[in-house]
């Protein structure tokens, strides 16, 4: 046998099993396809829930199961618009079936009037019943706020009053209401140093002053209170 016959002998089944290979990937390729394209016979959730509602829930695996041709990426999109939801994973279960595993939004406080904003700062929609403290701030100030409100909280924490509502301005200033009805302006830069002198004085002052209903900390060495005993006003910032 000469050299060309015994190329040919070689090549021809090479290029034979080559081809059976190419079928036999394009049928499995076609079948893959086939089962993505199915609609999703179940779906199984995971992750956060406590906080989920049931019917949402409930609405969410009917819409799943309803599409004719449903993506893994659509499926997400719908698990991000349930109430509560910060973000959601998708996996495919073989043959029909589809996992939605949730991170579920943690709430610091109400924001405004009728949002919240989680414990990372971010503002979100979602109805809450528990007993929360409000933020109130223009647009993107939520982060700001989520981080200066336990720092806030523990300067104050010998006025011995919770934090009803915080707020901050436009301008940047601060202001605080607790939960005994007193108000409490701290201003803009180092409000820091002044509600520790307003929070250790606190003690000291006359039991008149602890019911007062306002107290100004914008001063340089001092601060001034509503309906209190007389205390020096120095001049402001």
């Amino acid at each position: 046998m000469n050299a060309p016959v015994k190329l040919r002998s070689r090549i021809l089944p090479a290029l034979a099993a080559m081809t059976v290979a190419a079928t036999l990937a394009l049928a499995g390729w076609e079948g893959y396809r086939a089962v993505l394209s199915r609609p999703f016979k179940s779906v199984v959730f995971a992750g956060d829930l406590d906080r989920l509602s049931p019917a949402e829930l409930d609405a969410l695996s009917q819409a799943v199961q309803s599409a004719d041709q449903p993506s893994l990426a659509a499926v997400r999109e719908a698990a991000r618009r349930v109430p509560w939801v910060r973000d959601a994973t998708v996996r495919r279960r073989f043959p029909d079936g589809v996992e939605i595993t949730f991170e579920a939004h943690e709430a610091l406080a109400r924001w405004n009037e009728q949002q919240l904003v989680s414990r990372r700062g971010e503002v979100f929609t979602a109805e809450d019943a528990a007993t929360l403290p409000r933020f109130r701030g223009p647009e993107g100030v939520a982060g700001a706020m989520t981080e200066e409100y336990p720092q806030i909280v523990a300067a104050l924490a010998p006025v011995a009053s919770a934090l009803a509502e915080l707020r901050l301005t436009a301008r940047g200033a601060w202001e605080v209401q607790l939960e005994s009805g007193l108000t409490i302006e701290l201003g803009r830069g180092d409000w820091k140093t002044r509600a520790r002198r307003f929070a250790a004085a606190w003690p000291r002052l006359a039991d008149d002053a602890h019911t007062a209903r306002y107290a100004d900390l914008r001063y340089s060495n001092g601060f001034a209170m509503r309906r209190a005993t007389e205390i020096a006003a120095p001049k402001k910032k």
